[in-house]
């Protein structure tokens, strides 16, 4: 074997149409494009979601949500559930043994009218309060 009498495996390459060239060939006058119209013309390009003057789908449909991706924290008010304010210190853990959370909860905010009274025992910067 050598270099230059390397050729590709048969069958695995076909020759090009050759479009335009000559009414015999086939493929000549339109070249397979029909008769006249806009998709006829060079440089056509429809846009995507284009229907032909028809309202577009994603036009014609209403417009759905948004989802915000900053994590807006669990509000907890300490008036009502008093074991918090009797905590040493105040994190995340120390709260969800106390007060039953579910897993997917990251951020807590402590509102009421004592929370401004627990910002010295806040010591997760996960945890929040009304108050500074």
């Amino acid at each position: 074997m050598v270099l230059e009498n390397l050729q590709p495996a048969p069958g695995s390459t076909k020759n090009t149409k050759r479009i335009g060239r000559g009414q015999g060939s086939g493929t000549g006058k339109t070249a397979g494009k029909g008769n006249k119209g806009q998709k006829a013309r060079s440089g056509y390009k429809m846009k995507r979601g284009f229907e032909g003057g028809q309202q577009p789908l994603y036009k014609r449909l209403p417009k759905v949500g948004f989802f915000s991706r900053t994590v807006k924290p669990y509000s907890i008010n300490v008036d009502k559930v008093s074991q918090i304010a009797t905590l040493e210190e105040i994190t995340l853990d120390s709260i969800k043994s106390v007060y039953k959370l579910s897993k997917s909860v990251e951020k807590v905010k402590l509102i009421g009218s004592t929370a401004k009274d627990l910002v010295a025992k806040i010591k997760d910067e996960n945890v929040t309060t009304t108050g500074k």
